[in-house]
């Protein structure tokens, strides 16, 4: 007779292993641009504007560079 233990360890086994669930695409852009400000280089910012141009932090991202012009 198979006790609970074993028929969770059984089922578990058959699934195979477990997926990742997706990132937030936006939490994902979000820590780039972050990691683009912290480095404050022209080519991380301007990196970040190529990939990400359309997004809402492009526009921070460009503000910045701008003043590294300066």
């Amino acid at each position: 007779m198979m006790n609970k233990a074993n028929a969770e360890d059984s089922f578990k086994a058959e699934r195979g292993p477990a997926i990742p669930l997706a990132r937030d695409p936006e939490i994902a852009v979000a820590e780039e641009y972050e990691a683009a400000r912290r480095k404050g280089t022209r080519e991380a910012l301007e990196l970040f504007i190529a990939r990400h141009g359309d997004n809402s932090s492009a526009q921070h991202a460009r503000v910045q560079l701008k003043r590294l012009s300066r």
